[in-house]
């Protein structure tokens, strides 16, 4: 098992972005986790836990640590936060089988995380049953807080905030491009950015994203230190063809 990461308090902004959603006060976290303060909820999406061994059985070898990192993320933020309540927003695991190929350390160190709180599966489109080990409430979709979480948006549903797209953003600037994670909303709706260490992203500026915002949206970026707001002028897209596998 991992070390428990040391208590610290809030970070304070720029680290975090405020916001409103839906007329609820959110957080956009640096990391990629989503906060919200009123109901000491905190929200992490597509952890894609073992994606590396996945594709080590296709002998695509990539290091086998992707779930290792993406917990010492995960327990960095909750030591942060210290949420009453921690919801998983589907894709927590790659496929069916990525649960029985995490190792024992891993396995008990996402135990350790879990325990002091409530925590909330969400199912994704990767991982569409509940994990047999790892104990928590399980649901399709989910009201906390006066928000209603799912993992797939969807153009005619009433959900507010999901995952599953992986958005990403990139910006120009003084001829050096950079190429990040993001938050994509437009007040109402949000999409979050994939927490695992090793998901990519696909640029919101892919007509995937349409249906969800007919009047357009905000994008606000993660850095290494800050979250910081992009404005849509300033977006590019990408110039050739980026993987993703929702």
């Amino acid at each position: 098992m991992y070390p428990t990461p040391m208590r610290k308090a809030p970070l304070p902004a720029p680290c975090q972005a405020a916001a409103t959603l839906a007329g609820v006060a959110v957080v956009y976290d640096c990391s990629g986790a989503l906060w919200l303060p009123d109901c000491g909820t905190l929200v992490f999406s597509d952890l894609h836990f073992e994606k590396g061994t996945a594709f080590g059985e296709k002998g695509i070898f990539l290091p086998p640590y992707d779930t290792r990192r993406t917990l010492r993320m995960m327990g960095e933020v909750i030591a942060r936060y210290r949420p009453k309540t921690i919801v998983s927003l589907g894709d927590a695991f790659h496929d069916r089988r990525a649960e029985g190929r995490m190792s024992e350390a891993d396995g008990a160190s996402l135990e350790a995380l879990m325990a002091p709180q409530r925590w909330v599966w969400i199912l994704g489109n990767h991982d569409p049953e509940p994990p047999a080990r790892f104990a928590g409430e399980v649901h399709e979709e989910v009201e906390i807080g006066g928000l209603l979480f799912g993992h797939e948006p969807c153009a005619s549903g009433q959900w507010q905030v999901a995952g599953h797209m992986h958005p990403a953003a990139k910006v120009v600037h003084e001829g050096r491009s950079l190429r990040r994670r993001c938050f994509v909303s437009d007040g109402e709706r949000l999409i979050l950015p994939s927490f695992g260490a090793y998901t990519g992203g696909l640029n919101v500026l892919d007509t995937a994203y349409k249906p969800f915002f007919a009047n357009g949206f905000d994008i606000h970026m993660l850095g290494k230190l800050a979250t910081f707001r992009v404005p849509r002028r300033s977006l590019r897209a990408d110039s050739q063809s980026v993987m993703f596998r929702g």
